[in-house]
């Protein structure tokens, strides 16, 4: 029944001990209790072990006395069964949990003395020494110089104990780091030594309470994050999962260096494993939808320093749904949703009015609202049915009046809206799938309001049939179109450029300057007693979030082609919808995003690089989901590589030549790859075979590309074929069926081609540096142009309007071609020659001769941004749709894995 809930706030649950609890000693009446003594930095506490009796919390500031029997006595045979009793005297005592029912404490008022007789008589004198000094902590009249004298009594109870390395799940592991921590839960925290080795993280609570040791499994960890704790840079929070809201483990340290280094030791363990997500990467998921608003806001509270672990900082979810009156809820209607570009406080005119009147009479600092959107308080609110005990944790052994309880949605809305100091948001559970937070399953005694109704289930809006129809509802007026397309204002008012300064004071989301991250600096107060107290009102008052965005958020890009809609999993389900022909499709839409990748691409870094081939590598391939990468190399292999479990898991050798590049056919089933012996080779991944071979060239294949069902193959043998294909069967062992449908003669060979979005202009590039743009439907050139010198081209790509062609070689110089006219409108020189590059039409991402990937201002001619990479040529890249993920393979033989840290 005992939990660290049961401690006032910022109080430590130090040791315990068996003993009996005796009351009325040596009277008619005397009884006494089983049970376990705990000794708190501010309390004694003792646990019966009866469930019937009551848990008895005394304050150690009521305490009048604290003493054990004199020696003489406790030698008194006639005296014998007292030894090793505390005799404790106070005028106050608080009854929890009797007959182990959850309700507010019961208060027993004046003097009072219970004896307390420990198991182990010989700790007698310890305990008592270390009750006294907590005593005298308490007598202290200001909280700072309690805090620091508890504090010091906790550094020195650390000091002399360390992590019991008994506890190491395995006698072969490598201690990296240990040090002193506080694991955090809701509203309390547990100090106690953090062990990291190279298998797994651990923490050994002081108390050994919730138990001896928690043990996290680095192979198991997903996430972790740096976190903001009470104002300070102390905390990391870490996650064993993708997408739960809750994570493993909550610590916060004593100093930031322990912190940084302990992040730095599980970051570079896990390197290997995850991918680290920026709020750019999650809203470009977002925006094309591949994400949804639910899973969005969720990410966006966890890169905000939002925390399940601490209601100062809990995840903040917005309000969506205006309407808690009708019987019907309708979607399709504006009026049912609330407006998403305006915080609480400025959706009543009326309320606002009188608000920004005291705003323009207030002295600096200013603020709108004297209440925040998040609090504990608030958070509590909402979950006092499944989380009793935390409110009364907050609220010092009390549940809050009756009428003031979370009773009704269509009353608290209405309050948001009415309410002079009301302006909260919602919480996360309003728009997940447990509904007990809205029924009082507990039967808990939450008081009678003014009607004489008892407080019970939360009251219902019309439309709902039960709790989980209100949040099945819930979950769709939050998925639905409406709000996808103005969740972004929300988001800029909470997590962005309208959080702070001037854009705040216009869109009227200007709140008290110290729940802002940098609105206090505490190492800049020297007074302790000032400092406990301006962290108490902002720990108390609420905090914002940490501000993501500081430019526009962008819209989310409405599909016309699907429509999205969420799972019970919170996973994103994608319909189709019959659409006319000339409609824009899904694709078309993604320009934006593509935009804000490529404006950022000189915040590309190295992610993770593996060395995985015996000499260069030459083509590049990524399944559709970005699971696996297929590679092509110069020592003959096609090897298929795991991003999950960074493993080589396939690896082939069709001949003892040379392979040039590879691809992968729509839905992911085989794996074509050219090579240097004149073959093309067909590879199936469910099979792990080679499934055809296509003996189409007189020389060396150079690059091949797929587009619609037809295989684009260039070679040395100076042509470039265009073959129809029809699958085989894998099963029947019945071959690919190949005709020419087409044969592109050049003069020299060709080391390179490309097709435009369209696929009826194809390019090709030889070794002497002639381009040619073919017509693909006639299969005759459109138009033929040389480079000014004779030199190998690498490779040559359209832009995605297709107007443009941009083309590097030997020369070092990037050439852009008119693609209807044949002219050269743009060169840049580089300082040596450009082996492979991605480009957008303005900005460059190439891969150089020496190793380095190189950023390009085209229209500029200039390198903006120069990032270490290969320690020999870049011969192949690969980038994503998104353009926010590259991988590169090298004359080194290393794969590298490339990602964009807005």
């Amino acid at each position: 029944r005992f939990s660290l809930l049961l401690l006032n706030l910022e109080e430590y649950y130090f040791e315990q001990h068996t003993a009996n609890h005796i009351i009325n000693k040596g009277c008619r009446d005397e009884r006494k209790f089983r049970g376990s003594l705990k000794i708190c930095s501010k309390s004694i506490i003792f646990e019966p072990d009866d469930n019937i009796q009551p848990i008895i919390k005394i304050p150690l500031r009521d305490c009048i006395s604290i003493k054990a029997p004199e020696d003489n006595e406790a030698n008194n045979p006639f005296t014998r069964d007292t030894s090793g009793g505390i005799s404790v005297v106070c005028n106050q005592v608080f009854l929890i949990k009797e007959r182990n029912v959850i309700a507010p404490y019961k208060t027993v008022r004046g003097r009072t003395e219970h004896l307390f007789q420990l198991d182990v008589a010989g700790k007698l004198g310890d305990v008592v020494q270390t009750l006294h000094q907590l005593y005298r902590a308490s007598c202290l009249d200001k909280m700072g110089d309690q805090a620091a004298m508890i504090t010091a009594i906790l550094q020195s109870r650390l000091a002399r104990t360390s992590f019991d390395k008994n506890r190491f799940q395995s006698i072969s592991e490598t201690l990296h780091m240990e040090c002193k921590a506080e694991m955090v839960t809701p509203l309390v925290t547990n100090p106690g030594h953090v062990c990291v080795t190279d298998a797994n993280l651990y923490f050994q609570p002081l108390n050994g309470y919730p138990k001896p040791v928690v043990q996290i499994t680095l192979q198991n960890v997903r996430r972790i994050y740096k976190r903001r704790h009470g104002l300070m840079p102390l905390g990391l929070e870490v996650f064993c999962t993708e997408n739960d809201l809750c994570s493993d483990i909550y610590l916060k340290f004593y100093n930031y260096q322990d912190r940084d280094e302990l992040y730095f030791l599980i970051a570079t363990y896990i390197e290997n494993h995850i991918t680290e997500h920026t709020a750019e990467s999650y809203m470009l998921q977002w925006q094309r939808g591949h994400i949804s608003n639910y899973q969005y806001l969720l990410h966006l509270n966890n890169l905000a320093d939002r925390s399940c672990n601490d209601l100062s900082q809990y995840p903040v979810f917005p309000w969506i749904i205006a309407d808690y009156s009708s019987s019907v809820l309708d979607l399709t209607k504006p009026e049912t949703f609330r407006d998403l570009s305006k915080p609480i406080g400025a959706l009543n005119k009326e309320r606002l009015d009188r608000l920004l009147t005291r705003y323009q009479e207030m002295p600096e600092p200013k603020f709108m609202y004297g209440s925040h959107y998040s609090s504990p308080g608030y958070v509590l609110f909402y979950l006092v049915r499944v989380a009793p005990e935390y409110m009364l944790c907050l609220q010092n052994g009390k549940f809050d009046h009756a009428d003031r309880m979370f009773n009704s949605l269509a009353e608290t809305w209405k309050n948001c809206l009415d309410g002079a100091t009301d302006f909260k948001e919602l919480i996360p559970e309003f728009y997940e799938n447990d509904s007990s937070f809205l029924v009082n399953t507990l039967k808990l005694d939450l008081g009678k309001k003014q009607g004489g109704k008892m407080v019970e289930d939360v009251e219902l809006p019309p439309w709902a049939s039960g709790p989980d129809d209100f949040l099945q509802k819930s979950q769709e007026a939050l998925e639905s179109q409406y709000v996808s397309e103005h969740l972004h204002e929300w988001i800029d008012l909470v997590f962005g450029y309208k959080q702070k300064g001037s854009e705040a004071v216009a869109a009227h989301n200007v709140f008290h300057p110290l729940t802002y991250e940098g609105g206090v600096d505490l190492n800049s107060i020297m007074d302790p007693n000032e400092k406990v107290a301006l962290l108490t009102q902002i720990l108390e008052f609420g905090q914002t979030p940490k501000q993501l965005f500081t430019i526009p958020h962008p819209r989310r890009i409405i599909p016309k082609l699907k429509t999205l809609s969420r799972t019970s999993s919170h996973s994103v389900s994608i319909t189709e919808s019959p659409v006319s022909p000339n409609e824009e499709s899904f694709e078309d839409l993604t320009e934006e995003s593509i935009t804000l990748a490529w404006n950022n691409i000189a915040k590309l870094k190295l992610d993770e690089q593996y060395k995985i081939h015996k000499e260069a590598i030459t083509g590049i391939a990524v399944t559709w989901n970005g699971s696996s990468v297929f590679t092509t190399s110069q020592d003959s292999t096609l090897k298929m590589f795991s991003k999950e479990s960074k493993t080589i898991q396939r690896s082939v050798s069709f001949s003892n030549m040379a392979l040039s590049s590879c691809l992968i056919l729509p839905g992911d089933t085989t794996v074509i790859s050219s090579s240097w012996d004149n073959h093309i080779y067909f590879y199936s991944v469910a099979f792990g075979r080679q499934q055809d071979i296509l003996m189409g060239h007189d020389d060396a294949v150079s690059k091949i590309c797929w587009r619609d069902g037809r295989l684009y193959s260039a070679s040395w043998d100076s042509t470039v074929k265009v073959w129809h294909c029809v699958p085989g069967e894998t099963l029947s062992n019945k071959k690919h069926h190949f005709d020419l449908l087409a044969e592109l003669e050049h003069d020299v060979s060709v080391n390179t081609i490309d097709l435009n979005a369209a696929n009826t202009i194809l390019a090709s590039g030889t070794k002497e540096g002639t381009i040619s743009v073919w017509d693909v439907p006639t299969a005759t050139t459109a138009l033929v142009t040389r480079t000014e010198c004779l030199n190998m081209l690498f490779c040559s790509f359209f832009c995605s309007d297709s107007r443009h062609l941009l083309s590097a070689g030997e020369d070092c110089c990037f050439k852009v071609i008119d693609v209807q006219t044949g002219m050269l409108i743009s060169s840049v020189m580089a300082d040596e020659p450009q082996r492979c590059f991605k480009w957008d039409g303005n900005t460059i991402l190439s891969g150089s001769q020496s190793g380095e990937l190189l950023i390009w201002d085209l229209l500029g001619g200039k390198v903006i941004e120069r990032i270490k990479g290969h320690t020999g040529a870049v011969m192949s890249m690969w980038m994503n749709e998104q353009c926010n993920s590259v991988i590169t393979g090298g004359e080194d033989k290393q794969l590298m894995f490339w990602k964009l840290q807005y």
